[in-house]
């Protein structure tokens, strides 16, 4: 049995949906179907989520709601009439969302949390339907009556163990198709909670985990995952296959064609995924695989780039000599709930890398007070203008001489790193630049490997 997912772009109207639709029962294996919100038709199109998270918006400031839930609804309309499905069958959908402000809900973070799920929701209800009428036998499966369970923050949840037992006891038949929406699960207490934004990738692989699938197909609007960001390099080569752990790396780093927490699952069932194209579904796309008995077909995979963080760099003589130096500055960010990401150190030094989107200016300014109080740095420099490059690629353990390569690459273009740093697992290396150094930066390194 195989899990298929389509993103919203690959849903975003009734030619779309039909598109998709042939793709699951073009395999009988083709079973579970998960399903994103419709995404945008058109360069300038809304898409679904973000209408539902300005129909929230506008309730919590007591804003009229009748214009929203009419653009909502006529999305989900337009999609119905396509296949035509007859006006009475979609009020169900208009109800919903009628409703959705008449609901009890423990905080605004919940509200927006199940005013979001609906676009998941709604286009699951709405396919199952489509898909009845059309003569495939076809059933909505709701994260309720799945037991998906979730825990953590309203809107950035984690799935619960129990859910995986859950979904081990459902009973599929094999002439019927399941209808899935991505994106939420329920919390121990009954209410909606989502996964990161992007997170009907997530909902794929608990599914395919949970039903002991044999492989898990993501599709969305390209043929399967670049080296590289084609932004930087127009037409760079595909990825025909790659680790699990390979994935991992170049996701952190910027790649964003299939959500990096999605992975887990996988890994925990060791399902393989394969990342398709709706337009083009005959194409081998990108196949994820576990890391045992995996042949790399060359030195590196892909190389990824971020330009959203920033470091605080510390000297200090005599660092080396003073216990407790990285446990007082862990005690600072641990006060202030502020992750780092990386901390490579030398002697008499110590650079912090923070992802941006955990910090405010004023944070910042309260961070370095502290640690130039409590420590007494001979230097502290807060240096917001960083990037992160990731070079990764399984093969990159059996050839020496890596680093010095893309060193001397760099260096002939006039690129000196700020930090470079090997992952213990041998195939990543990290590469901190400039902000305005991190496309030419990329540009070489692709360039010299590919």
């Amino acid at each position: 049995m195989k899990v298929v997912k389509f993103g919203g772009s690959s849903l975003a109207s009734g030619e779309s949906v039909s598109n998709a639709i042939n793709i699951l029962t073009s395999e009988k294996e083709r079973q579970v179907m998960v399903v994103s919100a419709p995404g945008k038709r058109f360069s300038k199109d809304i898409k679904v989520t973000d209408l539902l998270i300005q129909y929230a918006e506008d309730f919590l400031h007591q804003n009229p709601t009748n214009d929203i839930v009419s653009k909502i609804f006529n999305r989900y309309q337009e999609i119905g009439n396509y296949f035509g499905i007859e006006s009475a069958q979609l009020e169900i959908i208009h109800d919903i969302l009628l409703n959705l402000p008449k609901q009890n809900y423990p905080n605004n973070d919940y509200l927006l949390a199940a005013f979001k799920a609906h676009g998941e929701r709604l286009n699951a209800r709405l396919i199952a339907l489509i898909l009845n009428h059309m003569g495939i036998k076809s059933r909505y499966l709701d994260p309720i009556e799945a037991g998906l369970i979730v825990t953590g923050e309203p809107n950035d949840a984690l799935v619960n163990p129990e859910s995986y037992i859950n979904l081990d006891h459902l009973k599929i038949f094999d002439d019927e198709k399941i209808v899935f929406p991505g994106f939420f699960g329920i919390t121990p207490s009954g209410h909606i909670a989502t996964f990161s934004r992007g997170g009907s990738d997530i909902t794929g692989a608990i599914l395919a985990r949970g039903m002991h699938c044999d492989l898990y197909e993501n599709f969305t609007d390209v043929s399967g995952i670049f080296s590289v960001n084609p932004a930087i390099i127009p037409s760079p080569k595909s990825i025909k296959k790659m680790t699990y752990r390979e994935m991992r790396e170049l996701s952190y780093a910027g790649f964003s064609v299939f959500h990096d927490e999605a992975l887990i699952p996988a890994i925990q069932g060791d399902i393989p995924i394969n990342v398709k194209n709706t337009n083009a579904p005959a194409d081998p796309g990108t196949m994820i695989l576990p890391n045992r008995n995996f042949s790399a077909d060359r030195i590196i995979t892909g190389v990824a780039s971020q330009k959203n963080f920033s470091a605080l760099y510390l000297h200090k003589y005599l660092l080396n000599k003073e216990a407790g130096f990285t446990l007082k500055i862990l005690q600072i960010l641990d006060k202030y709930h502020v992750p780092y990401e990386h901390m490579p150190s030398g002697i008499d030094d110590i650079t912090i890398i923070f992802n941006r989107k955990f910090l405010t200016d004023q944070l910042i300014d309260l961070i370095c007070n502290e640690i130039q109080a409590l420590i007494n740095p001979d230097q502290l420099e807060w240096i917001d203008d960083y990037a992160i490059i990731m070079v990764v690629g399984e093969g990159m353990k059996k050839h020496s001489g890596i680093s010095a390569t893309i060193l001397s690459a760099l260096q002939a273009q006039n690129i000196t790193p700020q930090m470079i740093n090997q992952g213990a697992s041998q195939i990543s290396i990290m590469i901190g630049t400039k902000n305005e150094e991190v496309k030419l930066a990329v540009k070489t390194i692709y360039q010299e490997f590919f």
